[in-house]
């Protein structure tokens, strides 16, 4: 049951007097739940219940966290139709895509469980002393990582489940050890408030301590500020637009103790199309791509926004037949009215530039937040002398950008920013001249998909969800798949401690059996 309240630990509370409500999109009006922001009161209060919980669940084993989270696997299957309901009159996505996403969030949270039954993903390294080493003795040094403490957590817009309340942001901080403050996104607060209550209601099942939870709702310069600069919290989950990630940044770098902000923002996701992939298939790429252009109504991070080429004989035919099967595809409606304004802006700011051609464009009368579907082309020459082109248009809009050579083509991946995905659709026979191209694109991204569609992100330990800035804030990590843990931890080391008061995953006996590095050698074995 929806309340429009704030779950400050397992409570609900409203003590405030600011209110918004969600829009349906489909049918472009308010949906009757009004929601209310916290106060600075709730604020302080469900950081306080988070950081007296951390003091308790970081010392909780493997095993015990796992239960956590299956059972809010559990607990969010058992929300039933209300939450497939409430998820698609917040988005305007369609059924089909709230259950699918639904079984996401469900297998993210049980792949955590599983990493952690099985208990070697901390990295534990043993190496053991040596009193007769010369010149002076070997102390006896062990590491693990350790949970960093209390995690604020900022749901996205385009994924009111899988990377939002009890998405992959959570699912990794609470499976890392680290309680989660939910900054509940505005448009989808009403299927926020049912996840958390699913949340809340599985930690009292499973004993886990009050404030390893909060949901929160309100205006995210203000309530997500405040809980980004509290002392007490001590990292950042974000997913979402540049100018967002770039200020939660600036604000956790300038606090008396910075904290780490693993934000996961803007991509235009280049995919480079040889001419001969063209002769060859240029068809199926046009409608393969159309599909991918369009998919969700472009509002995935991995959207194919760029596409290059070399120009050749079939390029103009493969770029009108792309931009044909682009407008034949039904219109679908955006996530809220603003990304739909957003949208149109910056595909027109795109559009008008200098030297850009417009392709296709859907231009007959569409529902009011449905996205019309637009592909444009430029020049590699204007392209590389026009930083405004590389903007990201968040919906169903693709540059197709033509280079003269491949000279120029490298060229251009070599300026782009960083990006979550990069893509090569070649022949085969071909590849063994494309290793300059391979390198640079490397750079510049994440992932690199060969011969695919960048759309679709595989939940597994090999995922790369991130990139060089502004695609992540720090390309080292992934926001998809169980190594997201490795965000909300960091390394620790006892040296010459009694193997009593050690944890039980560096102990000699090694009672978890699981795989450790001792001594330069990964082992199960028990240390004599």
């Amino acid at each position: 049951m929806i309340t429009g309240k704030n779950y400050i630990g397992n409570k609900l509370s409203g003590k405030g007097t600011i209110t918004h409500r969600t829009i349906n999109p489909k049918l472009n009006i308010e949906n009757p739940y009004e929601f209310v922001q916290a106060t600075e009161e709730e604020v302080e209060e469900a950081v306080a219940l988070s950081e007296k919980a951390f003091q308790e669940y970081k010392n909780y084993s493997g095993k015990k966290k796992a239960i956590f989270l299956n059972t809010i696997a559990d607990e969010i299957l058992a929300l039933g139709d209300e939450l497939i309901q409430t998820y698609t009159s917040e988005s305007g996505l369609p059924e089909g895509r709230a259950m699918g996403e639904r079984g996401r969030t469900m297998n993210q949270l049980r792949a955590f469980a599983n990493l952690l039954e099985e208990g070697t993903w901390n990295n534990s390294v043993i190496d053991t002393a040596d009193a007769s080493r010369e010149p002076a003795p070997k102390p006896d040094i062990r590491r693990i990582n350790i949970p960093l403490g209390p995690v604020v957590v900022f749901a996205a817009s385009n994924f009111p489940l899988a990377f939002s309340t009890a998405g992959g942001d959570t699912a990794s901080a609470l499976a890392a050890g680290c309680p989660v403050i939910m900054k509940a996104h505005s448009m989808h607060a009403g299927t926020s408030e049912l996840v958390a209550s699913a949340i809340i209601k599985a930690a009292e099942k499973t004993g886990m301590p009050n404030g390893i939870f909060s949901n929160i709702t309100g205006s995210g310069r203000v309530v997500g500020a405040a809980l980004v600069k509290h002392p007490k919290v001590k990292a950042v989950g974000f997913t979402g637009s540049i100018s967002g990630g770039k200020a939660l940044c600036s604000l956790a770098a300038n606090r008396e103790e910075p904290i780490p902000v693993f934000a996961e923002m803007g991509s235009i996701n280049p995919v480079i199309i040889t001419p001969e992939a063209i002769a060859a298939r240029g068809e199926n790429i046009a409608s393969t791509y159309a599909g991918s252009i369009t998919l969700g109504a472009g509002q995935f991070c991995t959207n194919p926004g760029l596409l290059l080429t070399i120009k050749s004989d079939k390029t103009d035919d493969f770029i009108n037949d792309l931009g044909k099967k682009a407008a034949e595809i039904e219109s679908q409606c955006m996530l809220h009215p603003n990304i739909k304004r957003d949208f149109v802006a910056n595909g027109n700011s795109v559009s008008a530039q200098a030297g850009v051609e417009v392709v296709s464009e859907i231009i007959e009368a569409v529902a009011e937040n449905n996205a019309p579907t637009k592909i444009v082309k430029v020049s590699g020459e204007q392209f590389l002398e026009n930083n405004k082109l590389h903007q990201e248009v968040f919906g169903p809009f693709s540059l197709v950008v033509v280079c003269d050579s491949k000279e120029e083509l490298i060229e251009v991946v070599n300026g782009l920013e960083g990006q979550l995905t990069g893509t090569i659709l070649a022949e085969e026979s071909e590849l063994s001249t494309m290793n300059d191209v391979l390198q640079a694109l490397q750079n510049r991204v994440g992932r690199i998909i060969f011969n695919g569609v960048p759309t679709g992100v595989e939940v597994c330990a090999a995922m790369t969800h991130g990139g060089p800035f502004p695609a992540s804030s720090d390309s080292r990590f992934t926001a998809v798949g169980v190594n997201s843990i490795n965000r909300w931890v960091r390394p620790f080391s006892y040296q010459d401690f009694p193997d009593s008061l050690l944890p039980d995953e560096l102990k000699n006996s090694n009672p978890l059996q699981i795989l450790r590095l001792v001594d330069g050698s990964l082992t199960k074995d028990k240390i004599n």
